[in-house]
């Protein structure tokens, strides 16, 4: 074998070309060691709101990541002509858009998940006036095959110029890996 490739390469090309495969092939092991993921998330929320959230996650080191995300809040209410939930009270008695970033320190560490402490602010709007949001919650991770996730999240937002001054609730989600 030896002397059929010292034949039809000159002598350095075949030792530079094995150098390069396996410089090529540790760099692309040591760049897999932090994720950016795209979270889709729902949840609920105390008094009487359902939440849904898209965020891109940049994961650092050890579990640690900042968190960019984007959420439609409903809140709903009995209509009083008809006594129930309708269409009409849950859909236009009070809706937020906001866009926000979080910190999200890793404050425990398993086999197959972590958890994360998250912190962080958002502004947005009520579909009337300015709304700004402080956010500080717990975030639960299960690591699935080929970067894939579980999470779930409790949360407490305080909100300004907004309806509710205080909104606790839960969200439970799926981290998808980009």
């Amino acid at each position: 074998m030896r002397i059929f490739v010292s034949h039809i390469f000159p002598k350095g090309v075949f030792r530079m070309t094995a150098i390069v495969a396996v410089v090529l092939c540790s760099l692309t092991v040591s760049a897999q060691t932090h994720g950016d993921h795209l979270m889709v998330g729902v949840g609920a929320s105390y008094p009487n709101g359902v939440e849904g959230t898209l965020s891109y996650e940049h994961e650092t080191e050890y579990h640690n990541a900042w968190e960019y995300f984007g959420s439609y809040y409903v809140k709903w209410d009995k209509d009083p002509e008809a006594g129930h939930i309708t269409n009409d009270s849950f859909w236009h008695n009070y809706n937020t858009l906001d866009v926000g970033i979080a910190y999200k320190p890793c404050v425990t560490r398993g086999r197959n998940h972590h958890g994360n402490f998250r912190i962080g602010v958002a502004a947005g709007s009520d579909l009337n006036r300015f709304i700004g949001i402080a956010t500080a919650g717990y975030e639960h991770t299960y690591n699935l095959y080929n970067g894939w996730g579980l999470f779930w999240q409790v949360k407490e937002d305080v909100v300004l110029h907004g309806q509710d001054r205080f909104r606790t609730g839960g969200t439970i989600g799926i981290k998808i890996p980009l």
